[in-house]
C-alpha cells in the first residue's frame, strides 16, 4: 500500500489509504482509513532528498565539472519520478531532467549493454567504468600514498618509483589500500606481498617500480619490481572494491569529517620523515667531506644532526620542524664553503696573467694567426 501511494502521489496531490483488518480487540477488528497528501510525503522523505545532494557535488568535484558543463541530466531509479527529486535534481544541475529513458530499466540496460561490450558484441558502444574509491600503498610513517584516485576511468594503469627506508635494506613490503584517508591505517588493506631479494645499498638508492594495472572486469593485478635485479612480485586482487555502495559513502564522509585533523597526521609524519631523511643526508655528507671543510663548521652541523636526533625521539612537531630549520642553515654554510675551496683551488692552478711568459690562449697567436693546441713529449738529449 505504501509503494501505491508513492507512485500515485507522483501523479496527484492526495491518496486515499484504505487498509482493511490490520489488527483486532475484544471490540473487533480494526480497519486504516487514511488520506495522505503528496506535501506530507515530501516531508517524510526530505532527508533523503536532501542526501542526495552531496554525492552529486563530489562527482562534479572529482570530475572537476561544473554544473554548466553538463550536457544531460538523467535521474536512475523509480523514486526520480517523485516530482521533489526532479525539482531538487533541477535545481542542483540547472537543467531539466533528460525523460528519453526508463529509470526503472536504465541500470539493467547499461549492464546489458557493458556485458555485451566486454563479450565483443557490441563495439559501437563504450561504457565507462570507474573506481568507486582511491588505491593506494603504505610508505614511510604509515602514509598512504595514492595511486589510482577515485572515479578514475577504467580499465587503467599507474607507475610510480620508490625506494628503501633504511641502509642495506634488502626486501620491502607492499601493503595495498583502498580508501580516502591520508594515513593507511584508516583505510581499508586489500593486500599484502613481499619483494625480497633486493641487493644492499644505502637508503634511497635501490629502485623499486610499484604498478598498479585495473582491467577491463576490475581486476586490479599490483606488481613490485626491483629494477636492478629485475626481479618481481605479484598480487592480483578479484574484488577491488569489497565493499557496499553504503560502505563506500561512509568512508567517503569520514574522510571530509576528519579531513583537519588527517591532514595534521599527515603532516606529522612527513616533517618526521623530512627531517630524518635530512639528518641522514648530513651524516653522510660530513662522512664524504669533514676533512674539506674548517673543524668549527663540521661540528656545528654535527650538533644540529644531534639535535634533530633528539627532537624525533619526541613527538614536538614544531620542535623537529625547529630543528631541522637549524639543521638546513648549517648545512647551507657547510655547502659554502665546499664551494669556496673549489673555487680557491681552481684559483691555485690557474696559469700566470698576461704578459709574464706564460701560454697564451688557444687562437691567440701571432699577428691573428690560430694556433692549435698539441701534445708533445720532452726527449731527454742526453739519452741519445
Amino acid at each position: 500500500e505504501a509503494e501505491k501511494a508513492k507512485i500515485a502521489l507522483s501523479n496527484s496531490q492526495t491518496y486515499d489509504i484504505n487498509l482493511p483488518f490490520i489488527t483486532a480487540d475484544a471490540s473487533g477488528p480494526k480497519h486504516l482509513q487514511a488520506t495522505l497528501t503528496r506535501s506530507k510525503l515530501e516531508q517524510l522523505t526530505d532527508a533523503l532528498t536532501e542526501r542526495t545532494i552531496p554525492p552529486v557535488k563530489a562527482c562534479l568535484n572529482d570530475a572537476k565539472l561544473t554544473e554548466k558543463q553538463i550536457d544531460e541530466l538523467v535521474l536512475v531509479g523509480g523514486m526520480t519520478r517523485m516530482p521533489k527529486v526532479i525539482e531538487t535534481a533541477k535545481r542542483l544541475i540547472g537543467k531539466e531532467p533528460h525523460k528519453g529513458v526508463n529509470p526503472d530499466e536504465v541500470v539493467e540496460v547499461g549492464a546489458a549493454i557493458q556485458g555485451g561490450v566486454l563479450k565483443g558484441e557490441v563495439t559501437d558502444v563504450l561504457l565507462l567504468d570507474v573506481t568507486p574509491l582511491t588505491l593506494g600503498i603504505e610508505t614511510a610513517g604509515g602514509i598512504c600514498t595514492p595511486m589510482i584516485p577515485r572515479n578514475t576511468t577504467i580499465p587503467t594503469k599507474k607507475s610510480e618509483i620508490f625506494s628503501t627506508y633504511s641502509d642495506n635494506q634488502t626486501a620491502v613490503d607492499v601493503k595495498v589500500l583502498q580508501g580516502e584517508r591520508p594515513m593507511s591505517r584508516d583505510n581499508k588493506t586489500i593486500g599484502i606481498f613481499r619483494l625480497d631479494g633486493i641487493p644492499p645499498a644505502p637508503r634511497g638508492v635501490p629502485q623499486i617500480e610499484v604498478t598498479f594495472d585495473i582491467d577491463a572486469n576490475g581486476i586490479l593485478h599490483v606488481t613490485a619490481k626491483d629494477l636492478a635485479t629485475q626481479k618481481e612480485q605479484k598480487i592480483t586482487i578479484t574484488a577491488s572494491s569489497g565493499l557496499s555502495k553504503d560502505e563506500v559513502e561512509k568512508m567517503a564522509k569520514d574522510a571530509e569529517a576528519h579531513a583537519e585533523e588527517d591532514r595534521k597526521a599527515k603532516e606529522r609524519v612527513e616533517t618526521r620523515n623530512q627531517a630524518d631523511n635530512l639528518a641522514y643526508q648530513a651524516e653522510k655528507l660530513l662522512k664524504e667531506n669533514g676533512d674539506k671543510v674548517p673543524a668549527e663548521v663540521k661540528s656545528e652541523v654535527e650538533r644540529e644532526v644531534t639535535a634533530v636526533r633528539e627532537a624525533l625521539k619526541g613527538e614536538d612537531t614544531e620542535a623537529i620542524k625547529k630543528a631541522q630549520d637549524s639543521l638546513q642553515q648549517a648545512l647551507q654554510r657547510l655547502s659554502t664553503k665546499l664551494y669556496e675551496n673549489v673555487r680557491s683551488a681552481g684559483a691555485g692552478q690557474a696559469g700566470p696573467p698576461p704578459g709574464t711568459g706564460g701560454p697564451s690562449e688557444a687562437g691567440a697567436g701571432k699577428d691573428g694567426e690560430k694556433v692549435v693546441d698539441a701534445d708533445f713529449e720532452v726527449v731527454d738529449e742526453k739519452k741519445k
